[in-house]
């Protein structure tokens, strides 16, 4: 091999190395960031629920509340209602697969409103026709966690009012879509309380999530070392030729 051959091997060598110690020094930074997570929820949603109260809305932020646990009672308007689109893999109870978010607005005595996800339909169940038991009228009192605005994400499309698709939690959208002037800037997931005919299943919020972040952090450091024992062998093959 010439010493133009070895060189290039070497550099593209050690490019390699610093990509897969890169990517598994990010996996260490996920680690870090989901057992964070991981704690955080598990300390607020364990804490009793709190009375939700307008004067606090503007108050409660992302960082401080999420997965909090509120009540707040009010009537919903089901005549407002929004359908966002998931597809529920690991639900707490008997459904599963492609269906649908019901989120309806609870309206409050002096006219403001708070969205509610009261929890998952299948797609059978689009139409409320459906599921009338489950349209529940009057004062109740709703149980459930604080959600705010999803971030944009690469693996979920973006909301289309204007054809009443729905894929991401979005307060701001769904209220001005519905025409909701006084709406709070967050959203209360239902707990687990049967609805009425078994329809909307709430209570469905995900609260645990996967931790295998050190386990590829250490695939991918154990592919490093292997780069860098190979290329030791290279190098040491390399040099006893060049001595002979």
């Amino acid at each position: 091999m010439s010493r133009a051959s070895f060189l290039l091997a070497s550099a593209l060598s050690l490019v390699a190395l610093a990509v897969l110690v890169g990517l598994g020094l990010w996996q260490l930074d996920r680690l870090a960031w989901k057992e964070a997570l991981l704690e955080m929820v598990q300390a607020r949603t364990s804490q009793p629920p709190e009375l939700l109260q307008k004067g606090s809305w503007e108050e409660l932020t992302p960082a401080a509340d999420e997965y909090r646990p509120v009540q707040v009672s009010g009537s919903f308007d089901h005549s407002r209602e929004t359908l966002l689109y998931t597809v529920l893999s690991e639900g707490k109870g008997p459904l599963r697969g492609p269906g649908f978010w019901v989120v309806t607005p609870l309206m409050l005595p002096d006219g403001s409103a708070i969205l509610v996800n009261r929890g998952f339909v299948p797609q059978d169940n689009k139409d409320s026709a459906t599921r009338k038991a489950g349209q529940v009228e009057g004062p109740v009192m709703v149980h459930g966690l604080l959600r705010f605005a999803e971030d944009p994400s690469w693996f979920v499309p973006d909301n289309q009012p204007a054809r009443n698709a729905w894929f991401r939690r979005v307060p701001a959208e769904i209220a001005a879509a519905r025409g909701l002037a006084d709406a709070a800037p967050f959203m209360i997931d239902a707990d687990g309380s049967p609805n009425p005919g078994g329809l909307p299943l709430g209570g469905q919020t995900r609260v645990e999530f996967p931790n295998r972040h050190l386990e590829y952090a250490l695939t991918w450091f154990g592919l490093a070392a292997t780069l860098l024992g190979v290329y030791v062998a290279f190098l040491v093959t390399w040099l006893r030729r060049r001595s002979s």
